[in-house]
């Protein structure tokens, strides 16, 4: 029997996110810099190397695995990469292979990504307004974006919407967001902007649109029945009688999901980062490089890496500052 992941606070570990790629065809204004400095090449592991790792993790009992980026679907041959990793949803042992984009590219890779054996995908979507959208992505075309939604739709796959709650920009479009995901059979969750990375002119604090506020704003039109349901992840979910559609909610800052914390997240150079919202990291890259025929150096590197997961977060906007600021970007990660 292999001994669980489990964290100092008892906390077990069955969910890892893992960033393939810190490029994105995108330059989103809470996200990136719009003159990124992307990490050199020969600092990615290679596709061979994050197979590796992944399966590490899923033989010592991580049931599901997230694929981000930056976005992911840009990084070469990464569909290898996918197929791969489906001989372990066909064990068993990996419950759920997934995937969050900006959905750029899923009208290249979405009838691709169902033959691997995904079912669930995420697609960050801020606006439905062309200009806004182009506006906020500085760089993506929303066009693109919506036929990528159609193909995955068309291949079987379930979309989940994404949406960055920002204050001035798409608080006029809450009702128009739920109608038009409603009207395609998807559901969305709302996201509390998160103070990462250096994003240059940007006002972190401006942007920010308390999930409470939003609630409260949909509650005025619909009748909402908080749900017990969770997918593995921070979000809490409300069902809209009217539409029968599912609203979550991650609000990392007004009321945090550190107690229930099931997950680490993989960095594209084989760091792995406990949480989200601090900087502490292993570097696991080094076990998996030094040892190319022995697993157990990489194990021991991650045993040890749990133990030091943090009991929670510290992001705080609360005093009017942006308090809890971590340094890297939200790409590095994967959100």
């Amino acid at each position: 029997m292999i001994t669980p992941l489990v964290d100092p606070f008892h906390r077990p570990i069955s969910y890892l996110r893992v960033s393939v790629t810190d490029r994105c065809d995108f330059r989103c204004v809470y996200c990136m810099s719009e003159n990124m400095q992307f990490l050199p090449k020969k600092e990615l592991l290679t596709l061979e190397e994050l197979d590796r790792m992944c399966s590490t993790f899923v033989n010592l009992g991580v049931e599901k695995l997230r694929i981000t980026g930056g976005e992911p679907l840009v990084r070469r041959n990464i569909m290898s990469f996918f197929h791969n990793m489906t001989r372990h949803l066909e064990s068993g042992a990996l419950k759920e292979l997934t995937l969050t984009t900006n959905g750029s590219q899923l009208a290249k890779f979405a009838d691709d990504l169902y033959s691997a054996g995904v079912r669930r995908v995420n697609v960050s979507l801020d606006t439905l307004d062309d200009k806004k959208f182009a506006d906020i992505t500085r760089w993506g075309k929303l066009d693109q974006v919506l036929k990528g939604i159609d193909a995955a739709q068309k291949a079987g796959l379930r979309i989940k919407i994404n949406t960055v709650a920002l204050k001035g920009f798409n608080e006029e479009e809450l009702f128009t967001l739920t109608e038009w995901c409603a009207s395609r059979d998807m559901d969305l969750t709302w996201i509390e902007v998160m103070p990462m990375g250096d994003i240059g002119n940007e006002d972190r604090l401006g942007q920010y649109w308390k999930l409470d506020d939003l609630r409260a704003r949909l509650g005025e039109n619909y009748t909402l029945t908080d749900l017990a349901e969770r997918t593995g992840g921070p979000a809490r979910y409300v069902r809209l009688e009217e539409t029968g559609q599912k609203i979550g909610f991650i609000t990392p800052l007004t009321h945090n999901f550190c107690e229930s914390c099931n997950r680490v997240r993989l960095t594209c150079t084989g760091e792995l980062f406990m949480c989200l919202g601090q900087e502490d990291n292993a570097d696991l890259r080094a076990a998996l490089r030094n040892h190319p025929n022995d697993n157990t150096p990489l194990e021991e590197a991650i045993r040890a890496a749990i133990k030091l997961k943090p009991k929670g977060h510290d992001f705080d906007y609360s005093r009017q500052t942006v308090d809890g600021r971590v340094s890297r970007h939200m790409s590095h990660t994967g959100g």
